[in-house]
C-alpha cells in the first residue's frame, strides 16, 4: 500500500524544474499515480461501500478519466461539473448531480440530461428544488439531502452540516421522502456532508453526522438504494502534521451508521487529489521592508485562492540550487494588487529572483478556484503519469481573458 501522504520532499525536483522552464510559471502539477494510489485506499478502507469523487475538488480532464477509470463515480455540484463528468467517460448510473439551490439553466440541464440517461441521479436539498424538478417534468432518480444539525471542517466557510444553506432539516426529511415518493419521484438516497478538511477533533462531529443518517434511513419509507454521508476526510498541510488513519475512520463510519438495508456512500474530494498536485512558481522580487523580507512571485491569489479566502497554510520548498546562502524567514507574496494576496511566512533559503518554489498540496481546489482577477490569464496544468507528461489545461493568454468583451474584435 501506497504512503498515506505525499510531502514536498518526495517531489523529484529536477523534473519540477524541467517542467517549469519547459511550460512556464505558474504552472500547476498533477501526479495521476499518486491520484490512483489515493482512490485505492479510500476504497480499500470502505470495501463494500460507494466512492464517488467530489469533482469540484479538480475537475481536470485527466484526474476525471483517471478516477472513473480506477472505479469511482463523479460526485457533481453543477450542470458544468455534470458534463465534464460524463465527457470522461463516467457511465451516468456512476454520476450525481447535487447542486445547492440550482440555477434555472443547471436545472435544466439536468432533466435534459436525465431523459437522455435515466441513470443519473439528481439530488434536492429543498421542497422547491423537488418542485422545480416536478414542473419540469422529472420524475426518476432523486435524493434527498439533509441538514443533520451537526458541522465540521477546517474553516467556517467550509462548515456545512449544520449550515441551513444546505439541505432540509433532517427532522421533515421523513416527510419530504414519503411525499416524493407519492408524487412519483423515484426516491434512492438520502445525502449529507459535514464539512471539509474533517480531521482531529472534528471526527467526532462527522461520526454523530452519521450516526444521525442511519437512524434516518432506518425510519425511512419508501426503503433507499443509498446513503450518502458525503466527503470531507482531511489532508495534512503542515509538513510536521499527521496524515489521517483512514482505516479508523472507515471503522468508525460504519459503527456510528449502524445496520441499514443501503449502500454507504462516501465522497471524498481533496483526500483524492491534494498532495498529488505542486504549483510551481518563480521568485521576481526580493526586498527588505523593516524587520520582513518580502519575497514576490508569479504566482498569487488568483491561482491558488485558499490562502487568502481560509488563512489556509500550504508548504513551500524552494527547487533552486542555493547552495550556502542560509535560511532567512520570508513573506511570500504575489502580484495580486490585495494586501490578502500573501502566502504566508516561510522559512526558505535565502531567496534570489528567479529561483523556483514549489507550493505544496495545491491538488484540490487550486486551479478550481483561480480567476482573473486584475485581468490575469490562468495558468497551465501539466499531468505526470508515470514518465509521460502531457499539458491537461493550456496556459490563458491575455487574448482569452479578453475573449467575450462586448467588441472585442475577433467575435
Amino acid at each position: 500500500m501506497s504512503s498515506a501522504v505525499w510531502r514536498l520532499a518526495d517531489w523529484d525536483a529536477g523534473r519540477l524544474a524541467e517542467l517549469a522552464d519547459t511550460h512556464g510559471t505558474p504552472l500547476y502539477v498533477q501526479d495521476l499515480e499518486r491520484v490512483r494510489e489515493n482512490y485505492a485506499r479510500m476504497a480499500d478502507a470502505f470495501p463494500e461501500s460507494e466512492v464517488m469523487y467530489a469533482a469540484k475538488a479538480n475537475t481536470a480532464e485527466a484526474v476525471l478519466t483517471t478516477l472513473v477509470e480506477a472505479g469511482a463515480g463523479i460526485e457533481c455540484a453543477s450542470a458544468g461539473e455534470v458534463e465534464r463528468a460524463l465527457s470522461a467517460g463516467a457511465p451516468p448510473e456512476r454520476v450525481q448531480y447535487t447542486a445547492v439551490n440550482p440555477p434555472a439553466d443547471d436545472l435544466d440541464y439536468a432533466v435534459r440530461t436525465a431523459r437522455e440517461h435515466p441513470e443519473l441521479t439528481i439530488t434536492a436539498g429543498a421542497r422547491d428544488t423537488i418542485d422545480r424538478l416536478a414542473e419540469r417534468g422529472f420524475s426518476g432518480r432523486l435524493c434527498l439531502r439533509v441538514n443533520p444539525g451537526v458541522g465540521a471542517g477546517h474553516h467556517e466557510k467550509v462548515s456545512t452540516g449544520a449550515n441551513a444553506k444546505f439541505g432540509v432539516p433532517i427532522e421533515r426529511a421523513p416527510e419530504l421522502l414519503a411525499e416524493a415518493d407519492e408524487r412519483g419521484f423515484d426516491v434512492v438516497g438520502i445525502h449529507a456532508h459535514a464539512g471539509s478538511g474533517i480531521s482531529g477533533e472534528d471526527l467526532a462531529a462527522h461520526r454523530e453526522l452519521v450516526s444521525r443518517m442511519g437512524e434516518l434511513a432506518r425510519e425511512t419509507a419508501p426503503d433507499l438504494e443509498f446513503v450518502d454521508i458525503g466527503g470531507g476526510f482531511g489532508v495534512p498541510y503542515r509538513e510536521d502534521e499527521e496524515p489521517l488513519d483512514l482505516a479508523a475512520v472507515a471503522d468508525a463510519t460504519r459503527e456510528a451508521l449502524g445496520e441499514v438495508d443501503a449502500t454507504l456512500v462516501v465522497e471524498p474530494g481533496r483526500y483524492l487529489v491534494a498532495d498529488a498536485g505542486v504549483l510551481l512558481t518563480r521568485v521576481n522580487t526580493v526586498k527588505p521592508a523593516g524587520d520582513e523580507r518580502v519575497v514576490g512571485v508569479d504566482a498569487g491569489m488568483t491561482h491558488l485562492a485558499r490562502p487568502a479566502m481560509y488563512d489556509a497554510h500550504h508548504a513551500i520548498r524552494s527547487l533552486a540550487d542555493t547552495g550556502d546562502r542560509g535560511i532567512v524567514e520570508a513573506t511570500v507574496t504575489g502580484p495580486i494588487c490585495e494586501s490578502g494576496d500573501v502566502f504566508g511566512s516561510y522559512a526558505l533559503p535565502n531567496p534570489a529572483r528567479g529561483d523556483l518554489l514549489a507550493i505544496g498540496n495545491a491538488g484540490a481546489y487550486g486551479y478550481e478556484m483561480a480567476s482573473q482577477y486584475n485581468s490575469r490569464p490562468r495558468p497551465a496544468t501539466v499531468v505526470l503519469d508515470g514518465e509521460e507528461s502531457a499539458v491537461d489545461r493550456r496556459r490563458e493568454t491575455i487574448e482569452d481573458v479578453m475573449r467575450l468583451d462586448r467588441g472585442a474584435p475577433w467575435l
